[in-house]
């Protein structure tokens, strides 16, 4: 027996199954909170064998432990992605809840069986491919996954992936796995911060040893590594282009300030919840207005703008770009489609959230990207999440097309989402920027805060969404993760679905 739940298929697994996967002695039961990731990941990985079975997976299937997440409750959500005799599955990953030794719930981004599907290579085989299984949003097929590294003519690197049917040829996925604000314009930075630096000898490096030594480096307009910036006073920077240390400062204070976010708002330790500290690079290309993260050197890479006079360094910026690799270390929503959409919304509403939470007098929260940046060279913000289409491209509702859009404006029905869900429709002023929120329907929206409203998406994303979420199943499991957190009578609950109503999600 089977049902639909956050556009995906969970099994209901008999109480037998249940039982076999919930009875495995003391490392099946919950892990303490205290367990460090990769523990967690190891203890995970004990159980992968039992869990595939009582799944009923065929026996070349294997679980790949991808993700820990553990409640206060005692409740261990453990993502796994799935391998057949050896090969990646596109769309097999899952999550499987366990509270008190015992398996509560399974989750997995494609219900279909993959035991009897040939996994021999054909004789041909794509140029550079690797062999795969797809069965994300298709019936399972043996397939080629090929990664086409390139430049773009605006400088940005590109990690074009493709998925092609290995018997027939069709193209079944494509996208760009290298995640960037697009547009062009200008930047500015936040003022005079505080950095944690390191000392070596007798000179300081721009790297924080009390956040996973996370770095800056310098590429000094070209690419690559570039080369870690270094100071004798520990004064970075001079406030304007002509100093390149002023990008570092504001590149070093943005992954701080992301990072703090992370571990002091939801608990989580980096961005892939391991300690380990993300690159960052500023001073890339020529007169590059952009920004992307790359999860490929897991780092993150900042342009200088128009005339190379101010980088892309802004902190809502920052923490965009590197949520997507929170992003890709959870649900892992594929850049395509809707869920590309939710991927880039996801990215704005944390890009957003770190902005409040920041609470930089220079760069004050507000629900705006890129307000700083100038991008368009007009003076306007990249996107509005009060009303998406402010920019002339973005969504504020769905359509049964809005997985034909960009990722980058599909990407308004879950910003305007979110936005209602926090602070409600309507005119209002806040951190002294005017909005005035729209519904769908007409009817009003009460926010429940922000606070609660980011609590309820991270949840979401780390315990509900897996590859092939899209907003039919982002409603499902933000109610799901609602309920995990306030109750499903609470008034919380109610608020999700009436957001969600009101960009015409239902």
């Amino acid at each position: 027996m089977k049902r639909t739940t956050l556009g995906v298929t969970t099994a209901l697994l008999s109480t037998a199954a249940l039982a076999a996967m919930g009875t495995l002695g003391a490392s099946a039961a919950p892990q303490p909170r205290d367990l460090t990731q990769p523990d967690a990941l190891h203890a995970a990985a004990e159980q992968a064998g039992t869990i595939s079975t009582a799944l009923g997976l065929s026996g070349g299937e294997r679980l790949v432990p991808r993700d820990v997440v553990r409640d206060a409750d005692g409740t261990a959500h453990l993502r796994f992605d799935r391998t057949l005799n050896g090969l990646k599955v596109i769309g097999g990953d899952l999550v499987v809840a366990q509270k008190a030794g015992q398996v509560t719930s399974v989750t997995k981004a494609s219900g279909a069986t993959l035991a009897g599907l040939d996994t021999t290579a054909p004789a041909v085989s794509a140029a550079g491919g690797e062999l795969v299984v797809f069965a994300l949003d298709h019936a399972p097929v043996l397939a080629w996954e090929t990664v086409q590294h390139s430049v773009k003519d605006d400088q940005t690197p590109s990690e074009l992936h493709t998925v092609t049917d290995a018997r027939t040829g069709e193209t079944l996925l494509t996208y760009d796995d290298v995640h960037h604000v697009e547009g062009t314009g200008q930047s500015t930075y936040t003022g005079t911060v505080s950095l944690n630096t390191t000392q070596s000898g007798s000179t300081f490096q721009l790297k924080d040893p009390a956040r996973g030594n996370q770095a800056v480096n310098n590429l000094n307009n070209g690419s690559g590594t570039g080369t870690l910036f270094t100071d004798a006073d520990n004064k970075w920077g001079n406030g304007t282009y002509t100093d390149k240390a002023t990008a570092g400062v504001d590149a070093a204070f943005g992954a701080a300030k992301t990072w703090d976010y992370y571990k002091f708002v939801h608990g989580r330790n980096g961005i892939k919840n391991n300690g380990q500290g993300a690159l960052s690079k500023v001073h890339y290309g020529t007169n590059y207005s952009n920004a992307f993260w790359s999860d490929s050197c897991f780092c993150m890479t900042y342009g200088d703008g128009a005339q190379n006079r101010n980088p892309l360094t802004s902190i809502d910026v920052a923490a965009h770009e590197m949520s997507h690799g929170v992003t890709s270390a959870t649900a892992g929503l594929v850049y395509s489609g809707e869920s590309g959409g939710l991927n880039e919304a996801t990215s704005d509403i944390f890009g957003s959230t770190t902005e409040f939470y920041a609470a930089n007098t220079t760069d004050a929260g507000d629900y705006l990207i890129g307000e700083k940046i100038n991008i368009r060279g007009d003076g306007k913000p990249l996107r509005y999440m009060d009303k998406p289409s402010k920019d002339g491209k973005s969504l504020d509702y769905w359509s049964s097309t809005a997985g034909n859009v960009d990722v980058h404006y599909s990407s308004g029905i879950a910003n305007h989402f979110f936005y209602l869900l926090s602070e409600g429709s309507g005119a209002k002023t806040i951190n002294g920027v005017a909005y005035d929120s729209p519904t769908a329907d007409n009817q009003p929206v009460t926010g429940i805060g922000r606070d609660k409203a980011e609590k309820i998406w991270y949840r979401a994303l780390t315990t509900k969404f897996t590859s092939s979420t899209k907003y039919a199943a982002a409603r499902t499991g933000t109610l799901a993760a609602a309920a995990d957190l306030y109750g499903a009578s609470s008034a919380e609950y109610a608020a999700v679905n009436r957001a969600w109503a009101a960009v015409n999600v239902k």
